[in-house]
Parts: C-alpha cells; sequence; structure tokens
C-alpha cells in the first residue's frame, strides 16, 4: 500500500476516538510516498450497531497543524444526502456572508498571541507591510521621479529591506516550529448532543475538548491541556527527534514546506543583511552580485518551491487545484510573491536602465503578492471550527 494511503498506527489521527469509523478509501496524500494530507471520519447516531451516520469530520495536516476543525455536513435540500440522517443544528457555513464578515472582525479585534499560527500569519502580515513600503521607495522614484527624496532608495530601502529580511526569517522560524508540533493525537473539538431531546443534534465548538496545544494561553510554547489527552500525546518541542525527523517529518508535506521556507528566508537574509546603506554602497560590483543578488535569487527560488508544496498539502491529487481552499490559496500567492522575489535580482545583475524599473517592479508586485497570502492566513489563523456543507456526495464549500 502507497504510503500516502495509509497512517503510520502511532500517529493516526482520533485513533483514541472509539466514535469515530475512518474510511480508508478517502485517506490520501498528493504525493505516494510522503505521508496522507487529509482523511474522513464518520461519527454514528448509533454507536453500537454502526448505523445512520450523524456527521463528518474531516482531518486535513494542514487544519491540525493551524488547530482547525474542520466539520462537513450534509445540504438540507439534498434528500439523497439526508437520508435516514437525523437533522442537524451546526453554525452556519464558512463561507456564509455571517461568517466570513466574524471572520474579518476577529482580525480587527481578536489578537491571540499565545497561538503560533497565529503569531506566525501576524508575523509575514507585518513583513509583507515593510515590504511593500520598501518596493514604494525603490520603485516610485523611477516611476513618478519628482516624488523622490533624498536617501529614499539607498537608505528607505536598505533600511525596510533589512528589517522586511528580519521579520521573515522569524516568521519562518516560527511556522518551521509550528510544524514540527503538529498534534498526532487529531482532534475532533465539537460539542454533539440532542437539541430539546429530539432527534436534531445539535453541533457546537467546544474548546474545551480540544487538545491542540493552540488554545494554551498560559505561555506560547506550553503543552496541551494533559487531560483531556491519552498518555501517547506529545508536550511542546523546538526540535525533533532524529528518529521522528528520519520516520515521520522528512515524509510530512508541511514540515518540508516550512523547512524549504526557512532555508529560503535565512539565504535571503544575507541580501537583507547587505542591502543597508554603508554595507551595499561599500561593495564592489562583483562583491554586489555575489552576497547581494544571488542570496535573492536562492532565496525568492525557495520562496517558490515553498508555496508549491503549501499548495500541493491541501490538493486531493498533484494535479488537481484546491479552488476552494484557503490554505491552496495562501500557498499560491506566496508563490506568485517568490516569483516577483526570484525576478527582481534576475533583473538586478543588469546595470541598464530598463533592468532597474523591472527588478524594482517585481518587488513591488511580489511583495504585495506576499501581503494578500499573509492577510488570508491571518484570516485562517483565526477560523478554528470551519463548517463546509456537502450535496450529493460532492462538496459545495471548503475553507
Amino acid at each position: 500500500m502507497l504510503r500516502s494511503n495509509t497512517f503510520n498506527p502511532d500517529r493516526q489521527p482520533l485513533r483514541h476516538n472509539t466514535t469515530f469509523t475512518l474510511y480508508q478509501d478517502h485517506t490520501r496524500g498528493p504525493v505516494p510516498f510522503l505521508n496522507p494530507t487529509r482523511a474522513r471520519y464518520e461519527q454514528y447516531y448509533n454507536a453500537a450497531e454502526k448505523t445512520k451516520p450523524a456527521l463528518t469530520y474531516q482531518w486535513t495536516s494542514r487544519d491540525n497543524r493551524k488547530g482547525r476543525h474542520r466539520l462537513i455536513v450534509p445540504s438540507a435540500s439534498d434528500s439523497k444526502a439526508t437520508e435516514s440522517i437525523p437533522g442537524i443544528d451546526a453554525p452556519k457555513p464558512s463561507n456564509s456572508l455571517q461568517s466570513v464578515s466574524h471572520g474579518l472582525w476577529l482580525m480587527c479585534t481578536y489578537y491571540p498571541v499565545w497561538d503560533i499560527s497565529f503569531d506566525v500569519a501576524y508575523i509575514f502580515t507585518w513583513g509583507s507591510i515593510v515590504w511593500v513600503i520598501n518596493a514604494f521607495f525603490s520603485f516610485l522614484p523611477l516611476a513618478q521621479p519628482s516624488t523622490e527624496f533624498p536617501g529614499e532608495i539607498q537608505i528607505g530601502g536598505g533600511i525596510t529591506a533589512f528589517i522586511g529580511a528580519t521579520i521573515f526569517e522569524i516568521g519562518s522560524v516560527l511556522l518551521l516550529i509550528e510544524a514540527v508540533n503538529a498534534g498526532r493525537e487529531g482532534c475532533f473539538g465539537w460539542a454533539v448532543e440532542n437539541a430539546c431531546k429530539s432527534t436534531t443534534l445539535s453541533i457546537r465548538p467546544d474548546k474545551s475538548r480540544c487538545i491542540h496545544h493552540h488554545p494554551n494561553k498560559r505561555n506560547l510554547v506550553g503543552s496541551t491541556d494533559t487531560t483531556l489527552t491519552s498518555s501517547t500525546s506529545r508536550n511542546w518541542t523546538w526540535f525533533p527527534t532524529l528518529s521522528d525527523l528520519r520516520t515521520h517529518y522528512l515524509h510530512e508535506l508541511g514540515f518540508l514546506a516550512s523547512l524549504v521556507q526557512f532555508f529560503a528566508a535565512t539565504i535571503f537574509w544575507i541580501a537583507g543583511f547587505t542591502a543597508l546603506p554603508h554595507i551595499n554602497s561599500a561593495l564592489s560590483p562583483g562583491a554586489l552580485d555575489g552576497i547581494y543578488w544571488t542570496p535573492q535569487v536562492l532565496g525568492g527560488v525557495g520562496f517558490i518551491v515553498s508555496g508549491f508544496l503549501f499548495m500541493l498539502e491541501t490538493q486531493p491529487n498533484w494535479y488537481t487545484p484546491a479552488l476552494g481552499t484557503l490554505g491552496w490559496h495562501i500557498g499560491l500567492w506566496n508563490l506568485i510573491g517568490g516569483v516577483g522575489f526570484t525576478l527582481c535580482p534576475a533583473f538586478g545583475y543588469c546595470t541598464k536602465s530598463w533592468c532597474v524599473y523591472q527588478a524594482s517592479l517585481s518587488t513591488f508586485w511580489g511583495s504585495w503578492a506576499f501581503l494578500v497570502g499573509s492577510a488570508v492566513q491571518w484570516y485562517e489563523s483565526l477560523q478554528k471550527y470551519p463548517v463546509e456543507v456537502e450535496k450529493g456526495g460532492k462538496k459545495v464549500v471548503d475553507s
């Protein structure tokens, strides 16, 4: 059996929850030799006889890493989907106007700094904002020379490049730590009960049942609530063991994407450092190519690869885009940003005026692409209980 179609017994999500049944046919991943990235569970209304399925829980590796709990409910308008299934009273779908508005409101009012997934998104958002400012310093004087002020490109551009690269490096470190601490237990996180003693099932988010580390407010690097987890649960860790690295993490798409992002940001930081005004102005043309432009090329290519891997993680297979999934769009915008940050130094090797213009322009649109991706990731980090509607066996909304 392909590795992507089966879990390691020690890492199968919800393995200690006897009320859920794993659908083996729905356990899959886009790369045959890597770990599964998605699985489907069904909880039965009559657990003893396993009849009348009440609800479906969709596990994905990205959701698990981000502390999200994805619920799938049948469409009330679809008789086939609701046949022999009791009524379900669940929150509105994640793509409803009310849910989207609530998510945007949370972005303005709720800052769970104890949640590393939020911190990653928030830090990358600010890093992208700094890069947008940097892009204005570099591109606007070329597009509108009358707006240029003394030191705008050399000083303003150089300092913001260093700050932006440093923020990206911090975010990439946290991204990698987040991947190392993806829970191996799996977590349903919803409360299910009969509403008003009827056959209608009321399903509501229940943070007290969540065993992810994300809700822990005591400290950023604290453990999960051990009263809710099994004896095999892991506490927070900074580095994986060599055994875990060899047997699990190097086969985990999310970890590989985060690792590539970390290496790319680290190499790219060299260019951020050499962009500082007094350093950059002292470099010879050969040194400029070697320790300023080349790290940008390597870092930009790494951003492209990382974005692609994050996209791939959300896909059912390697060739089908997951257009309805937030994580896929985050990866796409980061990939586009990586293309911009790769083209910038590619043009930068050339000193002709049109090359300088295109280099600055590439940074401009690349920075905006990173900002869009980071903002969507920020929204995703606050949406811990996404609800999807499935009609006639076909999912019509994802998040």
